[in-house]
């Protein structure tokens, strides 16, 4: 059956005096449990500059690992993790109600990852990020939601000019300030030895993807690869908060699919 390492980190970095990341995740209790829900794991980044990240990118991940906790058993992850983001996304928005916080603005990014038998979703909202790390090479999965990355695909602007732009951080699409959100959505099959490494823009911003498939390569605990991915990032800059979750797949169940129901192969 399906079976995962994981682990996290977080830094405020060497400006920041508060953390606007967040980061949690939803274990199966069973190995029943793994097959009717699987894993997941989340990262959001608060948006800096608005009054209330941190409570946005807490909202977030909070709804998110509770709805999918109670999420019906079998539920298909490609249509449940928009419609999860999309909850937390009313949820965030509707802080903005609350009398305590009435008044001040909020949005996050949010990444999320699902995990079950030899799948894994990704949806996100913004530019935290996610790599699939394989054979030693870092894919994104992710495309950042800013204003630069669309620019990019329309032939404006090169990658380096990306890297140089002051408008890097604009985002074209949140969590939070809308009453409806679109996220984008993936599927990958996995294999056993595959990393996931999710991230916020403090990580993904000082560090390319051979570095992070280097360290996201080596045969250690997934915390201390987490820790060690955001440790460098913070030494080259630290200008940001900076998070990162790896989960390293260690085992698969393999099934096939007929009318959105998963059948185990013949061995």
């Amino acid at each position: 059956m399906l079976d995962v390492q994981f682990g996290h980190a977080s830094d405020y970095g060497k400006v920041r005096t508060n953390n606007e990341d967040a980061c949690g995740s939803f274990v199966p209790a069973s190995r029943a449990q793994a097959r009717t829900h699987g894993y997941l794991f989340v990262v959001a980044d608060g948006v800096g500059g608005l009054d209330l990240g941190e409570v946005a990118s807490a909202t977030a991940v909070s709804v998110l690992a509770d709805e999918f906790a109670k999420a019906p058993s079998g539920s298909m992850l490609i249509s449940l993790l928009p419609k999860l983001i999309e909850r937390a996304n009313t949820a965030v928005h509707d802080c903005r109600l609350n009398p305590q916080y009435r008044g001040q603005n909020m949005a996050t990014t949010l990444v999320a990852c699902a995990l079950r038998y030899d799948q894994a979703v990704v949806s996100h909202v913004g530019d935290s990020r996610c790599y699939l790390v394989r054979n030693g090479q870092a894919r994104q999965i992710t495309q950042d939601h800013t204003l630069v990355n669309e620019q990019r695909k329309m032939g404006l602007l090169s990658a380096d000019e990306i890297a140089a732009s002051d408008s890097r951080h604009v985002l074209i699409r949140s969590v939070g300030p809308e009453m409806f959100v679109s996220p984008d959505t993936t599927a990958v099959t996995i294999q056993p030895g595959d990393v996931f490494v999710l991230c916020t823009d403090g990580l993904h911003d000082e560090m390319k993807a051979p570095e992070i498939a280097a360290i996201a390569s080596q045969k250690k605990d997934a915390t201390q690869i987490a820790h060690e991915l955001v440790a460098r990032a913070v030494e080259i800059d630290g200008g940001d908060n900076t998070t990162a979750q790896v989960i390293r797949v260690r085992a698969v169940e393999q099934v096939g699919m007929y009318r959105g129901r998963p059948y185990r192969l013949p061995a």
